[in-house]
């Protein structure tokens, strides 16, 4: 078996909660060796917020496992130089901080690139290090809706709806940032250079709304909520309720698929009003509702798993997890937490050749392998023995 994609890439990772975490996760499941660093305090809050198994939030568990865990203060000027001297030897660092947070503490890219001039640094914020928002406190809900995602989420003449699916924190900061690394490590392998990566949350999850844009390039407006192309303007691209309250997915949008649906539907008759708008759409989405609404959803997915038109159910996540298609595809694996138990987890997504996916760390408790990574990084026995007992680490 072939070394993982990452292996031998070392990262250092400060972030905490979830988009940072999350986007380091990707980066160890490819098998980079990132070492989570937490100050000696509270470290990451992510450890206890909301609920969970027996020690550790869930959030915790599922979004640091791969990963060891190193405990250091570095408010002190001993921190700070064990730091410098561990980015000397790692290829990425990854901050969650507020723009200018790592200069004062002394360890930013301007310091660290002075001694790894092949260093990718990496930083996670809401509005990036310019602007007039860079010092600006944000969650997921102010990032989206800066981007003008909230305001197309919801049904015709009702609010912004709030998914749970936080898309400026895992679009946006998550998955551009791993973007981000791996370009930049790759021009780094090629020149010896490193380069600074600012990723802002709102830029990144702004720049993948594309017909919104398409809307206002061609209307010169957005089209209402829950009236646009792919958010219920089209009756072949909905959602229905069916006789049990539960719901089918349409996704029909090609005239083949449409046509399919309406003759399964018993309703032939309406294939040929497929990109209808306005009152007729309504009129065409209220006579499909009907049909959908006199058998239940189990009757519609038995139907419908034999005919190919782009028709689904709309599960639950406990259905999700039977599902035999993510089943197939490994989605789910559970690991065993030494402390925490039993830990059902989704795998890493993407599938590569001659690669098998593997948790072989669970989430490290705080600073667990402090001692070992240390004594890697060339520090002797006393010097880290002079560490804890100063509260470094």
């Amino acid at each position: 078996m072939r070394d993982k994609p990452l292996h031998g890439i070392k990262v250092l990772d400060l972030t905490r909660l979830l988009p940072g975490p999350l986007a380091t996760l990707h980066l160890a499941d490819l098998g980079a060796d990132v070492i989570k660093i937490e100050d000696t305090g509270a470290g990451d809050y992510a450890r206890t917020l909301g609920a969970g198994a027996k020690t550790h939030a869930w959030l915790f568990l599922l979004v640091n496992r791969n990963k060891r865990a190193l405990r250091l203060d570095l408010k002190q000027a001993a921190g700070r130089e064990a730091f410098l001297e561990l980015a000397n030897q790692a290829d990425v660092i990854v901050d969650s901080f507020r723009p200018g947070v790592v200069d004062k503490l002394g360890i930013g890219y301007d310091t660290v690139r002075a001694g790894n001039p092949r260093i990718v640094y990496c930083a996670i914020t809401g509005y990036g290090q310019t602007g007039p928002y860079q010092d600006r406190a944000g969650h997921d809900l102010n990032y989206c809706g800066y981007a003008g995602i909230s305001d197309q989420i919801g049904v015709a003449g009702g609010p912004p709806a709030i998914p749970n699916f936080q898309i400026g924190d895992l679009v946006g900061g998550s998955l551009s940032a791993v973007m981000g690394i791996l370009a930049a490590l790759l021009d780094a392998r090629r020149t010896g250079q490193g380069r600074y990566v600012d990723v802002a949350m709102t830029d990144c999850a702004l720049a993948h709304t594309i017909f919104p844009l398409i809307s206002q390039l061609s209307h010169g407006q957005v089209l209402p909520r829950g009236e646009d192309f792919l958010t219920g303007a089209l009756p072949c691209y909905s959602v229905y309720e069916t006789a049990d309250g539960r719901y089918m997915a349409v996704g029909a949008l090609e005239q083949k698929f449409w046509a399919l649906c309406c003759q399964t539907l018993g309703r032939p008759d309406l294939a040929e009003q497929h990109r209808v708008s306005g009152a007729k759409a309504a009129a065409i989405r209220a006579e499909v509702a009907v049909l959908f609404q006199s058998q239940p959803q189990a009757h519609w997915v038995e139907i419908f798993d034999r005919v190919d038109c782009c028709v689904t159910p709309v599960l639950t996540m406990a259905e999700a997890m039977e599902n035999e298609q993510l089943r197939a595809r490994g989605m789910f694996v559970t690991s065993h937490h030494p402390i925490d138990g039993p830990v059902t987890q989704y795998a890493f997504p993407v599938k590569f050749s001659e690669f098998e996916f593997a948790i072989e760390r669970e989430a490290p408790l705080a600073g667990e392998h402090s001692e070992e990574i240390l004594t890697e990084a060339g520090f002797s026995t006393a010097r880290i023995a002079q560490l804890r007992a100063a509260g470094v680490i």
